[in-house]
């Protein structure tokens, strides 16, 4: 069974990334914030870049998106974690898996209208049973995920990312897959993070894949 073959998912899909092309406008009309963000400069709060990109997609690709659907079939993932939901486009990949394998998406959203519309989507898609987007800090509302975690999907604030990791490390498996995006655009930003897994030393053995704008495939060793 391949979930990304319903037509009724493909068809949420194909709206949602088509819509992502109009983010082209904002990147363009916001530079110094975007610039900002890829220098590694200080950014904004969470909360406040939160409302300034709350109409931008800033999804994961179509290539992206399937190799997520893979990497959970693969692993017979039940329990993914998402940080950084949007609206969704990602979840949908996670939870059509997830479907597929019996499993549950547990995502976060800091902002409350793409919350409402992630949850949106994925009852449109059929999915919504398979999939729980919760509102609010990641920090917080995915603190109480219970174990083991099979794949996680850092997608979220780039400043949280190796936060994030920390706080869910204690829950992940032997083997299991954690998926850091974003990793070539926002290489200084990123870069404690990409040492961390990559070090050898935190129980991880990390690659950055050439997967749109880079996909940071780390696995946990022990």
């Amino acid at each position: 069974m391949n979930s990304l073959d319903d037509p009724k998912l493909k068809a949420v899909l194909d709206r949602l990334h088509a819509a992502a092309r109009g983010d082209l406008k904002f990147f363009l009309t916001h530079i110094p914030l975007m610039a900002r963000m890829l220098l590694g400069r200080e950014a904004p709060p969470p909360a406040e870049q939160s409302q300034q990109l709350k109409d931008v997609y800033i999804p994961i690709s179509r290539e992206q998106g399937r190799f997520l659907y893979l990497v959970a079939r693969s692993l017979g993932a039940k329990r993914i974690v998402e940080f950084g939901t949007s609206f969704g486009i990602s979840t949908l990949y996670a939870a059509a898996a997830a479907r597929d394998e019996g499993g549950q998406v547990i995502g976060s959203e800091l902002e409350p209208g793409k919350q409402r519309a992630a949850t949106a989507h994925l009852a449109e898609a059929g999915l919504a049973s398979f999939a729980e987007v919760r509102l609010g800090d990641a920090r917080e509302t995915l603190r109480d995920v219970p174990g083991p975690i099979d794949l996680v999907l850092l997608d979220g604030w780039k400043e949280l990312y190796l936060p994030m990791l920390q706080l869910l490390a204690p829950k992940l498996r032997p083997g299991a897959v954690v998926l850091g995006d974003n990793i070539k655009t926002f290489r200084r930003a990123l870069a404690p993070y990409v040492s961390y897994v990559q070090s050898g030393r935190n129980g991880f053995a990390s690659v950055t894949l050439p997967l749109a704008d880079g996909f940071e495939y780390s696995v946990r060793l022990d």
